[in-house]
């Protein structure tokens, strides 16, 4: 597997040259209730991009967790850590900024933190915009102002969907597609998000402790199981396989 920490630039050039994907696993530190791990988010998406490493050929890059999680589940004491939008925006920008800069031109972000039928919740935003913002500061850094109306772009539209774009240097996209969480189930700290950290990370998940605390969200974890899980994950699997390329 490669992983990007763990790499030396012989590597790096290995992945840039022959446009390996380079994936971030997105995550939060949140609370999950009195039986599921903080890491919960963080971990699927990590489990689940490990487990893709094992199917097709992509680079592991470091994984974020700490992020604009919010309090909207859990308030300040409960052990969420919640990182204010723009600062962590601007945070990844420079995450991206870096890559572009080494000359990554294939970089994916998967997350699994409030991406219900695929809405756009802040995080997601986050992430959006500061793709946008770094891949423009450095079109024009390279290429100069007025890059896009140059004679050199005449073929831009024709070329949208192609990896020649700019803008599909960098992707974000969640673990579970609309699609997958149609066919499986999807929640937070419920029966299938226990589930899919219970086949990815069962030592993540206690189901005695359920009654630590009553939430009407953890209510359904108790019919958890793995072999929901597994579904879960070959289901999610299958849908990386095809958006990762």
């Amino acid at each position: 597997m490669l992983v990007y920490e763990k790499s030396f630039p012989r590597e790096l050039e290995y992945v840039k040259n022959n446009n390996i994907p380079v994936v971030i696993p997105a995550g939060t530190v949140e609370y999950h209730g009195p039986q599921c791990a903080y890491g919960c988010d963080t971990l699927v998406a990590e489990g689940l991009v490990k487990k893709l490493a094992e199917r097709k050929e992509i680079m592991l890059a470091p994984s974020i967790s700490y992020s604009p999680s919010s309090y909207a589940v859990g308030d300040e004491k409960s052990g969420t850590v919640h990182v204010e939008e723009r600062a962590f925006e601007n945070y990844v920008y420079y995450v991206f900024w870096s890559m572009l800069c080494a000359g990554i031109r294939n970089i994916y972000v998967v997350i699994h933190h409030q991406f219900e039928q695929e809405s756009e919740m802040p995080m997601t935003l986050c992430y959006r915009m500061a793709a946008k913002r770094a891949t423009m500061a450095y079109l024009e850094k390279t290429l100069g102002q007025g890059w896009w109306g140059s004679e050199n772009y005449a073929n831009y539209y024709e070329q949208l969907e192609g990896e020649n774009n700019p803008f599909n240097w960098i992707k974000v996209i969640p673990t579970m597609s609309a699609a997958v969480q149609n066919a499986t189930g999807y929640d937070h700290a419920g029966e299938f998000e226990c589930s899919i950290l219970m086949a990815l990370y069962p030592d993540c998940v206690d189901l005695s402790r359920i009654g630590d605390k009553k939430h009407w969200y953890t209510e359904s974890a108790r019919k958890a199981n793995k072999q929901l899980g597994n579904t879960m994950v070959e289901k999610s699997l299958a849908w990386l396989e095809e958006a990762v390329k």
